[in-house]
């Protein structure tokens, strides 16, 4: 029986070998674009899944409820506190200053060693990295203490067994007393140095509010990580009782003001891809969710056409079903023998797409900067689960609606009287177009939001500006500024030189309080130079900027945004009659100019309430000056670059690398991710395009061949070729538009909930949704008269010859 059902299939799949291709190729198509984007969403998965306490391991981060926004940083005192006092936790670790590097002093060599950290002393025992060389006892108790990863102690000393050894940097000598390798797997958490945090947190035991460090905490083995974000509140009104007097309000008003007002914990293997806010940087969920579900989607078009194919060729298939029932074949072995034959399809569309998805793999890698492989179990399991779902769909409603056929009516040649396989043909192509109608409105209004972006004035011009960050830490650095402020303006190419503390581009960021009366908000701060504004073409909405001729502008005057303005809630004339009072400083602050907003972060959020002040304003802000920008010529970049970096390398910085880039590029990074939702909107678009009028284009073909009768009739009585066309296609052109018009309000609904994630959104335009209908039309009307023209030119006698 096995053998005849395998005969049968492969002798139908060479009848009808172009809906087999189509079959094959839709579903190859669908299958991989479905694992290459499980893949990835694997791979994101795949994070912290080495540390063997994920289990009881958690990101903590913040909630604001004032402002709705999360936050991923603690206190100290507020770590430390709810480990002393929320029975479900075992113990805590905090890290902070990541991303650290210096350049560091052996014996016999320096290096530059980048990616370090500070932590508490337990650090070890929350990563377990495996051990190269010492000890993990007491590895960081002592403020001396450091531990390195082996790929920097080979690169600082040659090997590996350095345990004991010697390093300087940072003006201080260091004992290495472990070396460690780190995981092999996917993590966040991969530090090249370590350094003990004591003398910080020694500093900090009594800021509640200084939110500088990430912090994870242990809980105990079936703790409820819910319990410990309801006991948290206890802590938070901890710091309100403590800190409201300072500000001169009720502790649950400076609680609803400052906050945070509750907690959330994160299991650290979900931390990358599902917290709400992260310190190490993480993936919008969002997006992956978008884009797993179009490729789903992509599958359920391929088992679309699979479907419409297969009950389109049932006049091909009903008399082969009433004799096979007339000499006792039952339902359930027609339904099995139409099963296989969609299994042996599926089957050879899965292998062949595993193949495909290897030749595309190291395409997908660079695209994400990613090193995937296929050798994760899961990728096979859940992608041979989708290709079997594919084949009971694709297989098991064909095989009801055939083996259903009256064995009596069939060979009677009367099936083709039943109008139910037209219903469901018409309705399954309606919702295959339906889908490609969502995705060429969806690409287009993407296409459209990101081009808004692109075109948008951002506020400042960061032409040819180039910013060199600080490396080496010195004990005044404005003075280090000062100096080369005149220095580099004499390099040939430089033609301006300034320093701004929050400029475009930017990931450092430091916030403060701001109050005026009972108002308080919490603000970036943007220390700068005086030329700073102008440096940047960054304009003023009103007043005036900074005047170093003026003693009052070195001491308490100040510039804010418009932002700024709008988050106390008034206009730009009253906001120069202020006088506000910043926590990073006792002395209140004369409100002189209003900037215009320009963008710091990128454009899919809000700008930012900034306060601008002079660096020198605050004894300890100027303690925090990083940088120093300049904007050079563009006719020599590359020479003026060159001579800088030799500048700099020979006088400023010895054995530091340059750490420099241009304000506009590095701004354009932002755009990133949003440039690589269009290519792959777009890549989807055209997958979905070309399946979707390959299958409507071997419907239409197995349908007009089985009206190509009345097509000879019509023609004998007179029809003219146009007519004859226009009669065949009229269905199909139908069908389009009713498709085009059930996807317009779901396609609206969707894309207007993805745009409300943009700060700075397009209103939801109309003409997508006008080229779409144009579009599927044209596109619809172009496949289906190739075969409909073909249809007018049949021999009239081949089917009237029986009349």
């Amino acid at each position: 029986m096995l053998h005849n059902w395998l005969k049968i299939a492969f002798i139908n799949y060479k009848k009808n070998w172009l809906s087999t291709i189509i079959n094959l190729f839709g579903l190859i198509i669908g299958l991989t674009g479905f694992i290459l984007i499980l893949m990835h969403w694997n791979d994101e998965e795949s994070f912290e899944k080495w540390n063997p306490k994920k289990d009881q391991i958690y990101f903590f981060q913040t909630y604001l409820k004032k402002d709705n926004s999360y936050g991923s940083s603690t206190s100290y005192p507020l770590a430390d506190n709810a480990a002393k006092r929320i029975p479900e936790v075992q113990d805590y670790v905090l890290m902070t200053n990541t991303g650290s590097a210096y350049k560091m002093a052996t014996k016999t060599n320096n290096a530059y060693i980048e990616n370090g950290a500070m932590v508490t002393d337990n650090f070890f025992s929350f990563f377990p990295f495996k051990l190269v060389s010492g000890s993990y006892k007491d590895a960081l108790k002592n403020n001396n203490s450091i531990a390195i990863s082996s790929q920097a102690a080979i690169k600082l000393f040659g090997k590996t067994d350095v345990t004991g050894e010697t390093l300087k940097f940072d003006n201080k000598d260091f004992a290495i007393t472990a070396v460690y390798e780190l995981p092999k797997g996917n993590t966040q958490i991969k530090p090249d140095f370590i350094r003990n945090m004591t003398e910080l947190l020694q500093n900090d035991k009594n800021n509640w509010g200084n939110f500088n460090y990430a912090g994870f905490f242990m809980l105990k083995k079936d703790a409820d990580p819910r319990a410990f974000e309801k006991k948290f509140v206890d802590i938070l009104m901890m710091r309100a009782k403590r800190d409201s007097n300072y500000a001169g309000m009720t502790p649950q008003q400076f609680f609803t003001t400052y906050g945070p007002t509750s907690s959330l914990l994160t299991p650290i293997d979900k931390m990358k891809l599902h917290a709400k806010a992260t310190w190490f940087g993480g993936t919008d969920f969002k997006t992956l969710m978008i884009l797993f579900t179009l490729s789903v989607l992509l599958v359920v078009l391929s088992a679309i056409n699979f479907i419409n194919l297969k009950t389109a060729q049932a006049s091909q298939r009903a008399k082969e079903i009433g004799v096979r029932k007339a000499i006792g074949s039952t339902k359930t072995h027609l339904v099995l023998q139409f099963l296989m034959e969609a299994f042996i399809l599926c089957f050879a569309s899965y292998l062949l797409s595993l193949a495909l998805t290897e030749l595309l793999l190291p395409s997908l890698n660079k695209f994400y900067g990613k090193e995937m492989k296929m050798d994760d179990w899961h990728v096979y399991f859940y992608s041979f689960t989708m290709a079997l779902v594919v084949t009971l769909i694709s297989g098991l409603i064909p095989a009801f609606y055939l083996s259903n056929f009256k064995a009596i009516d069939t060979l009677k040649g009367n099936f083709a009287r039943s109008r139910h396989g037209i219903w469901l043909r018409n309705g399954i192509l309606t919702l295959q177009l339906v889908i490609s109608s969502f995705f060429i409105i969806g690409g287009l209004v993407v296409n459209a939001q990101i081009k808004h972006m692109m075109n948008k004035d951002l506020g400042f011009n960061g032409a040819q500006t180039l910013v060199i960050r600080f490396n080496e830490n010195t004990a005044k650095p404005w003075l280090k500024y000062e100096r080369l402020k005149t220095e580099l303006a004499k390099i040939p190419g430089v033609t301006e030189v300034s320093f701004g503390e929050t400029f475009p581009g930017t990931d450092n960021y430091d916030y403060s309080s701001v109050d005026y009366m009972d108002q308080s908000n919490i603000v970036l701060q943007g220390s700068m130079d005086y030329n700073f504004l102008q440096f940047s073409e960054i304009k003023l909405a009103a007043g005036r900027g900074l005047d170093p001729k003026l003693s009052s502008d070195t001491i308490n005057n100040t510039l804010v945004n418009e932002a700024f303005v709008r988050k106390f809630g008034w206009t730009n004339e009253e906001a120069l009659k202020k006088e506000i009072k910043p926590r990073f400083d006792l002395k209140p602050y004369h409100i002189i100019g209003i900037v215009k907003d320009f963008n710091i972060r990128n454009l899919k959020d809000k700008v930012e309430p900034v306060i601008f002040f002079h660096y020198k304003e605050t004894e300890w802000k100027r303690f925090r000056l990083n940088n120093i920008q300049l904007k050079i010529k563009g006719d020599d970049i590359s020479g003026t670059i060159t001579k800088l970096k030799s500048y700099w390398q020979n006088t400023v910085e010895q054995g530091y690398p340059v750490n420099y880039y241009f304000i506009n590029k590095k701004f354009a990074e932002t755009f990133e991710v949003y440039e690589k939702q269009q290519t792959l909107f777009t890549i989807l678009n055209a997958m979905v395009l070309i399946v979707a009028l390959l299958g409507l284009f071997a419907l239409s073909s197995l349908m007009i061949e089985q009206k190509l009768k009345d097509v000879a009739i019509r023609k004998t009585l007179g029809a003219s070729d146009g007519a004859l066309i226009a009669g065949l296609t009229k269905q199909f052109l139908w069908i389009t538009s009713i498709a085009v018009f059930i996807s317009m309000p779901i396609s609206y609904y969707l894309m207007n909930e993805w745009l409300k994630d943009f700060a700075y959104r397009i209103d939801m335009p109309v003409l997508p949704f006008v080229l779409s209908l144009l579009l599927l039309l044209i596109l619809t009307f172009s496949v289906v008269s190739i075969k409909a023209y073909q249809a007018t030119k049949v021999s009239l006698i081949q089917y009237l010859k029986y009349e």
